[in-house]
Parts: C-alpha cells; structure tokens; sequence
C-alpha cells in the first residue's frame, strides 16, 4: 500500500483552502458524502500529494464532533489499496480493530473503510480502493 491522501480537519472549507493555496495546493476536486456529514475539498501540490480538507456539514456528525473535541489538525491518514475486501481481512486477523467491516461509499466515488486509531497509535486509518494501488 502506499499513501493515498492526509485528511485534515477544518471549520471553514474556503479558509483552508486559500491557506494551502499559499503552499501551492489547488483544489482538484470538491464535494459533499452527506452520509458521513462532510465537505470535501481535495487538493493537489506538487506531484501526487494530495491534501483531504473535511468540514462537517453539522456539530452532530463525525467530523463535526472530531472539532469539538480536538480542535482543527489532522484527522486521518489514507492508504490506497486495490483489494480493500482482502486487505480488511487481513488487518484484522493482524487485530487491526476496524470500524467498517465492510467498505462504504467514500468521496470522489471510492470505496473506503476506517481502521480505528487506538490501532493506528493515535492515528485514524482510512483504506481507499483505487484501481492499480
């Protein structure tokens, strides 16, 4: 696997955006996953790094209450994978604890599932299937 994007927590979508703009970051793309109460804004700096800026659509959604308690900053680390099923397999017989069993409808169309952080030392895991990873 390799790393797909850094999701980033932020209150104000467009502040942060302009902020990483002064770094060279553009938005490539940008959305709503009303199922998981977000707003996205991928952007791309130099290369393939890409940047997932996440504002909640609500204080009452994952992100929404990630603020409330941490405050803005990092939210999750993604990791792209081609196999997301057999790779949720075998995190867990590694006893990786996840919080999807089974992959969800993510942003930009992508099948993604999150690893909780407790296994992550600290940090939100999310897989990302992506064809070729």
């Amino acid at each position: 696997m390799c790393l797909h994007h850094v999701g980033i927590a932020v209150e104000d979508l467009e502040e942060a955006k302009a902020r990483y703009g002064l770094l060279g970051f553009g938005v490539v793309a940008e959305g709503e996953v009303a199922a998981q109460g977000v707003r996205v804004a991928l952007l791309r700096g130099e290369g393939e790094t890409l940047l997932e800026l996440l504002a909640p659509l609500g204080p009452d959604t994952p992100v929404g209450r990630f603020l409330a308690k941490r405050g803005p900053g990092l939210h999750h680390l993604a990791f792209a994978t081609s196999r997301i099923e057999e790779e949720l397999a075998r995190l867990k017989a590694a006893g990786a604890r996840l919080i999807d069993e089974v992959p969800r409808p993510g942003f930009g169309g992508h099948r993604v599932a999150f690893l909780h952080p407790g296994f992550g030392l600290g940090v939100l895991w999310e897989l990302v299937e992506t064809e070729g990873a």
